[in-house]
């Protein structure tokens, strides 16, 4: 049986690879993130699997045992809720203690007169990033950390020594995880490692997205420099959990630096200039990136393919997948392009078609990987999901 699991494995490892290598392996592939999904399948709720990650553990491998999927996140419920209370941070509701237990967990973003940056604080972040981030920006998102200065309290030490003991258990967690879902299920992890854009930072966890906008039409010269100021730290965290086989890609979230969200200009200015560097510095060090590209991003498909042949795998989510391919398809691997709308909405007939319309489209040549256009909550209907499986197997063989 050991065997044959990691014959399955080795499969769904050289077939995932290839297709992300833009190449054509033996059939397409299939990687869906599923998150809250996966909680649904499972039972339990998304209060259980936020603040237990041993059930969203449990309910990962019992999704890749049960679908024929070659490969997922060990745990796409990525805020362990355990951890961020005991650090205390504001910025995220709890399901059952903020919010309902059946939603999933939720960013709250301060207004902007209460970000966790100020306008003027610019030079301070430019100067000494991490200092910025321990010093200022920390006892402001944390409910028990001290300001510099302030008296130490013991819910201040505790919060460090709660924190620090939490995340090495998370963190240390997903090794076991990824050797389970490879004997039990067969299946691989998807990802290693994660990466954000500097401009991006800044409106998800600085200034928010209303102050950066701001920023952007007041005084651009200073977000850039905090762009560029914050660029090797991203970048040393981006391969500090980079897959040493070098066969799974880092993942950058791409939230609110594309048009609408921020100007053409901006972009060309300030998000693409500090964004491609790490890019291309990720990928001389041997590491493709998979571009997650949330929301629509079709108007900088010509920016993307600037970069190196082969060095990401582009996501598509509101974005024109066919689009994309003809941008974008004779140098990197696509994926994603099922709504995520239709899993939950629409028949199962209804996403057979999809999938089939999206493989005669992009997948003719390899290069492709079957997912759903963004990470799938509990909303998708477990037949809709089956249905986008067995479909991928029966029209993406070559």
């Amino acid at each position: 049986m050991a065997n044959e699991m990691e014959k399955l494995y080795q499969a769904r490892l050289a077939r995932y690879t290839t297709a992300m290598r833009n190449e054509k392996p033996d059939m397409v592939p299939i990687r869906p993130f599923v998150a809250e999904f996966t909680a649904k399948y499972a039972g339990y709720t998304c209060q259980e699997v936020t603040h237990d990650y041993e059930k969203a553990f449990d309910a990962a491998c019992k999704c890749a045992a049960a679908f024929d999927w070659d490969a997922v996140v060990g745990n796409m419920v990525y805020v362990w809720t355990g951890l961020t209370q005991a650090i205390g941070l504001k910025y995220y509701a709890v399901p059952g203690v903020d919010i309902s237990p059946d939603t999933g967990f939720q960013y709250r973003e301060p207004p902007p007169d209460r970000a966790f940056m100020r306008a003027d604080e610019y030079d301070a972040l430019i100067e000494d990033p991490t200092g910025f981030l321990l010093n200022v920006w920390l006892p402001r998102v944390s409910t028990d950390v001290v300001p510099i200065g302030a008296p130490a309290t013991l819910r201040n030490n505790l919060s460090f020594l709660k924190g620090g003991m939490a995340m090495l258990n998370y963190f240390f967690g997903f090794g076991g995880q990824n050797q389970r879902l490879r004997t039990e299920c067969g299946t691989v992890s998807a990802i290693a490692g994660i990466l954000k854009a500097p401009m991006d930072i800044l409106a998800d966890k600085l200034r928010g997205y209303l102050g950066l906008i701001n920023d952007l039409m007041e005084q651009p010269e200073k977000v850039l420099a905090a762009c560029e100021a914050l660029m090797p730290h991203l970048t040393w965290v981006a391969l500090s959990g980079a897959d040493p086989a070098k066969e799974v890609p880092i993942t950058i979230w791409m939230h609110r630096g594309c048009v609408p969200f921020v100007s053409r200009e901006h972009f060309d200015r300030i998000y693409w200039p500090t964004l491609k560097p790490i890019i291309e510095e990720i990928w001389s060090k041997g590491h493709q990136v998979l571009f997650y590209a949330e929301g629509s991003w079709d108007a900088h498909l010509g920016a993307f393919a600037e970069l190196p042949e082969k060095s990401i795998i582009y996501h598509v989510d509101r974005g024109d997948i066919f689009n994309a391919h003809k941008a974008l398809g004779g140098k990197f691997c696509l994926s994603g392009g099922i709504p995520n709308a239709m899993l939950a909405y629409n028949s199962p007939n209804e996403v057979r078609a999809c999938v089939k319309k999206v493989i005669e489209g992009v997948a003719r040549d390899g290069g492709y990987i079957m997912d759903a256009s963004a990470i799938v909550q509990d909303d998708a209907r477990v037949e809709n999901m089956r249905a986008m499986t067995e479909a991928a197997r029966e029209y993406g063989q070559y």
